[in-house]
């Protein structure tokens, strides 16, 4: 995956919590925001990792359903 695609994500994903702790924060309870911050910043740093080192490769075999 080229540099500018993965840059793109992190801005995007960036964005999005902006976003979500900016219009959000009035409606939703702040733990739930935290919870919601922390998911979002471990599932993004484990998709960088298995970016970069593979470490999810063999995940790509599994198949669901026929």
């Amino acid at each position: 995956m080229p540099l500018l695609n993965v840059l793109l994500i992190l801005v995007l994903a960036g964005v999005v919590l902006f976003l979500v702790n900016k219009f959000l924060s009035e409606y939703i309870d702040a733990k739930i925001l935290k919870i919601i911050n922390i998911v979002v910043v471990v599932a993004v740093i484990i998709w960088l990792v298995g970016l970069f080192f593979g470490g999810f490769g063999s995940l790509s075999s599994i198949r669901v359903g026929k």
